[in-house]
């Protein structure tokens, strides 16, 4: 089933079948190697916001793959992008994003873009504005970095749980909140919850009371679950949460209640430090693997002593990140 030319905004564009093709081709390359591509594949990879792990892996896949990227942060080595139409650009952005992604879709074969919320107003950063307005413009593929949802992230999670578990059907898998200094973006967490359904898996949502994610996820994340044969269930009880999980994702997202207000919301943030999670925590499990898609606050979202365990999977599914991407790529640009 051909993918060429497709974006890659979301996996809830992608049916089933289409995720494991590439994550076929990811466990095929990861084993047995990669030919370059005959598009020598070039890439944009548009930073509003930093990255380590995203931007190596997308940079050596390109390259592995015998093409090339680019790398531009708005902003700072490029021209800050205004994606909002008939406004007067009298602020800070220099150029706009119809422009912009036109002139990047003129140079490469394709825009991958990473752009968190501003953290002001969630009914407006919810829209995903910026990344809708350059796919709309670009005129080539369209890859997401992470804005609302981080699909990228999806793939090296995916391919590590089949790695490690063979069979996910059926698996309980606990998507943790832990605890974090300021509140963060929900991304992440969004897409644990979104492909672990699509893969067949029994979610639970552990998180303290007024966390929980934005509706439009939830409920895309129970009818991934009606598809595949899955669950989804929340609470805020840590004792129901672990017990019987055969995989522990944590992550820490901030309260939409609260968005914009991070001040006001770090009081209640802060009597929930004690889910942190833990190896009294994991004793509950049924010996699940436990991961995070890093970076990650040692000691404050997990002890050393769970992270430096070896069912600890926080750098295999980094790894995964390039494979997952370098897959991806084959079958985008092929």
């Amino acid at each position: 089933m051909p993918l060429t030319g497709r974006n890659f905004l979301t996996t809830q564009d992608f049916s089933r079948r289409e995720l494991e093709q590439i994550l076929a081709t990811a466990v095929k390359q990861k084993k047995s190697g990669w030919k370059p591509l005959r598009s020598r594949p070039r890439l944009a990879l548009l930073f509003f916001n930093p990255s380590l792990r995203t931007r190596s892996s997308f940079e050596l896949a390109a390259w592995q793959l015998g093409g090339h990227a680019v790398t531009l942060q708005p902003g700072k080595d490029a021209w800050p992008m205004e994606w909002r139409e008939g406004i007067p650009m009298d602020g800070e952005a220099e150029e706009h994003v119809k422009d912009a992604a036109r002139v990047l879709g003129r140079f490469f074969d394709a825009v991958c873009v990473r752009c968190f919320p501003k953290f002001q107003d969630w009914s407006v950063d919810r829209q995903d504005s910026m990344l809708h307005a350059i796919e709309k413009y670009a005129g080539v593929p369209v890859i997401n970095m992470e804005t609302i949802v981080h699909p990228c992230q999806e793939l090296a999670l995916a391919l590590t749980m089949k790695e490690k578990m063979k069979k996910t059907e059926g698996k309980k898998f606990l998507l943790t909140w832990t605890f974090h200094t300021r509140g963060l973006n929900t991304a992440v967490a969004n897409s644990a919850a979104l492909i672990s359904t699509k893969m067949g898996m029994n979610l639970t949502i552990l998180r303290p009371p007024g966390y929980d994610l934005d509706p439009m996820f939830l409920d895309q994340a129970r009818k991934n679950a009606k598809e595949q044969g899955g669950s989804v269930a929340v609470t805020d009880s840590i004792d129901e949460g672990y017990r019987g999980a055969d995989f522990v994702y944590c992550k820490s997202w901030g309260h939409l209640g609260y968005f914009g207000n991070w001040e006001a919301e770090k009081k209640v943030r802060e009597p929930f430090r004690h889910f942190i999670v833990s190896a009294d925590k994991m004793k509950k499990t049924n010996n699940a693997f436990v991961s995070h898609c890093l970076p990650m606050r040692r000691n404050v979202k997990m002890t050393d002593e769970v992270a430096d365990s070896k069912r600890c999977l926080i750098i295999d599914e980094a790894e995964n990140r390039l494979h997952g991407q370098r897959a991806l790529l084959t079958h985008l640009l092929a």
